[in-house]
């Protein structure tokens, strides 16, 4: 089950896109609560599929890290708690799930969201990130819609 998974600058957590407004997306965010909300052209957004972390040769997808992550928990929620931990304990557990990691530009904050993201989609079904998370085709959800029909 192919979705889009959003991650929206100033907001918390993740989002599921939902549908297309006039003139903003319809989101839904992935806790609890399942709230709808618009989110607009000013607002930043970024597909989880167009995130990449730095390595010392090539970046790496970020579904390829979140696949990682999720061997190295066995399919679990990670062991380490991202709001408690030291930035060395952060560092050190991020070599394990990913060891080429470039030290100097993935900074601990970017470790936290890495695994409250991961956190965040294991507690919401989705832990398939090479299929969930991989690039889609077409402009709008409804191109993408009538593209998996056709298939």
């Amino acid at each position: 089950m192919q979705q889009t998974i959003l991650s929206i600058a100033g907001k918390p957590g993740l989002f599921k896109l939902i549908s297309r407004g006039k003139n903003s997306l319809i989101v839904e965010s992935l806790d609890a609560a399942h709230r709808r909300q618009p989110a607009f052209g000013t607002d930043r957004i970024t597909s989880l599929a167009d995130i990449a972390m730095y390595t010392d040769s090539d970046d790496v997808p970020l579904m390829d890290v979140l696949n990682n992550l999720k061997t190295i928990e066995e399919g679990k929620t990670a062991s380490i708690d991202p709001k408690k931990a030291s930035g060395d304990e952060l560092r050190e557990y991020f070599a394990k799930v990913l060891p080429s990691f470039d030290r100097d530009r993935v900074h601990t904050s970017d470790i936290k969201k890495l695994i409250q993201w991961y956190n965040i989609l294991v507690a919401n079904g989705i832990t398939d990130f090479k299929e969930d998370l991989k690039p889609t085709d077409g402009d709008n959800i409804d191109d993408r819609q009538e593209q998996k029909e056709e298939k």
